[in-house]
């Protein structure tokens, strides 16, 4: 015989739980929603069709005076305006890092968070962006909005010793790279050896298309936000020369 207690029990416990699954649904739902509207404002906002440039930067760019984005970063101009990036490069976003942080006033304890975008074309070009926000994913948008303002350039090569073949698989020579307590060290390796590095960096290297590298890393690796701005930098001095 079933106890009716028992069943009564498994019964609430069963509604329970389709109640909490049912709120996390309509949860995932609505941040989905929600990060489709902001993907459609970032999208409207750089819209190159309506792209009114205001810095004069931006308008030898949509005259046709400057013709790549090299010619930019060679004589170091300082790029204001996202949509130069966009019209030169196809890119590529990923979110490295997300971060509830938290600040206190008078009224109370306010709450916002961190974002990090990491973007790339997958051809050499590279840029990190970090912005705050009460809404996450406003705080994403600002992070990529900056990211492309914060574009450098990454050259290939064939630097190791034991691989002859000359082809842009890796990088030409020996860097280092430090932010924080984090310090980074990266050599160029044969083909087909693939990309030694720590996990939390390997996206830095497939938004450059570096195929080839061994890296090592020091200090506090644990830092995600550290680790891949070490990282970033010891790709940037690969243009030193």
């Amino acid at each position: 015989m079933v106890d009716k207690y028992k069943l009564a029990r498994k019964t609430r416990v069963d509604k329970k739980i389709a109640v909490e699954e049912k709120k996390k649904t309509d949860t995932e739902k609505q941040d989905n929603i929600r990060e489709m509207v902001v993907k459609k404002q970032l999208l409207a906002r750089y819209s190159m069709a309506d792209w009114a440039p205001k810095t004069v930067l931006g308008k030898k760019v949509k005259s046709g005076e400057i013709k790549s984005l090299d010619e930019i970063l060679a004589k170091g101009l300082k790029i204001l305006e996202p949509q130069i990036i966009d019209f030169f490069l196809e890119l590529t976003e990923k979110v490295v890092d997300t971060k509830k942080t938290s600040y206190v006033r008078m009224s109370g304890r306010r709450y916002s968070f961190r974002a990090t975008v990491l973007i790339g074309d997958k051809r050499g070009y590279l840029g990190l962006g970090t912005e705050k926000d009460p809404d996450k994913l406003t705080a994403i948008a600002k992070a990529a909005k900056k990211a492309r303002l914060n574009v450098i350039k990454v050259n290939h090569g064939c630097g190791a010793w034991e691989c002859n073949c000359g082809t842009p698989h890796s990088i030409p020579y020996k860097v280092n790279g430090k932010c924080g307590g984090v310090k980074v060290e990266l050599k160029p390796a044969p083909k087909g050896t693939g990309l030694v590095v720590a996990k939390a960096i390997k996206e830095v290297f497939n938004l450059c298309n570096i195929n080839d590298v061994w890296g090592r890393g020091f200090g506090s690796t644990g830092t995600t936000l550290n680790f891949v701005k070490a990282t970033i930098d010891a790709l940037s001095k690969t243009n030193r020369w």
